[in-house]
């Protein structure tokens, strides 16, 4: 008999599931939709070149020691591991991810979900995950806090005087502009959407070419 029929796994042998889909429930709002996705396309516009970045909104992560996907998982609303290959995924899974976990996660707040965030979901987040920065926001009333880790506990984050809070993980600010949670340089630059950023190389190109007019230059034939 060959060794391959000789060899038996042991019944108690469970193996890691290869392929997770997310597995969160839907949106409280439209609000809540639209700031996730501004959180995403303003930091993938912003870190276009960089590849060791994963950031993700209400993606499920699995993180069972016993590597199941049936116990153990949370969804936050948008979150960003660091150090990591930037691909798209079905869900963060743990055990497939060498051990990490999001370095910065931002919750975002409702009537029905407020209680949660900020009693059992920053207990996880601090205790389990120990992801280094934690912030909340509440679309509707504005409400915006951040916290870091200190020595395994979440202390406050201290804002600066526009209000906003320093993501050391991000190295940007984040703050509410015109109602919407949105990221700053040090400098206290905006981050801009895409649709933001094209706007501002069109009037780029405008000033440019109102430049070379004045130096008798028509922008037209100029290359």
């Amino acid at each position: 008999m060959s060794a391959a029929k000789d060899f038996e796994l042991p019944k108690d042998v469970i193996f890691p599931p290869g392929d997770l889909y997310s597995n969160e429930p839907p949106l409280e709002s439209e609000l809540h939709l639209r700031q996730i996705i501004l959180l995403l396309q303003c930091l993938e516009l912003w870190w276009q070149n960089r590849n060791d970045f994963y950031a993700a909104g209400n993606l499920t992560i699995y993180y069972s020691p016993r590597q199941r996907k049936s116990e153990d998982f949370r969804g936050p609303d948008f979150f960003v591991a660091l150090g990591c290959e930037r691909k798209v995924r079905k869900s963060w899974v743990v055990w497939q991810e060498d051990g990490k976990y999001p370095n910065i996660i931002v919750e975002l707040l409702s009537d029905s979900t407020t209680a949660i965030d900020k009693g059992l979901k920053k207990q996880i987040f601090q205790d389990i995950f120990r992801t280094p920065e934690y912030f909340w926001f509440d679309p509707n009333n504005l409400e915006f806090a951040g916290f870091i880790l200190v020595g395994g506990t979440y202390q406050p984050i201290e804002s600066n005087p526009q209000g906003w809070l320093w993501s050391q993980q991000l190295s940007l600010y984040l703050g509410v502009h015109e109602n919407k949670l949105r990221y700053f340089t040090p400098e206290g630059q905006l981050i801009p959407t895409p649709e933001e950023f094209a706007e501002q190389q069109v009037q780029r190109a405008e000033r440019l070419a109102a430049k070379l007019r004045e130096l008798n230059i028509d922008p037209e034939n100029f290359s």
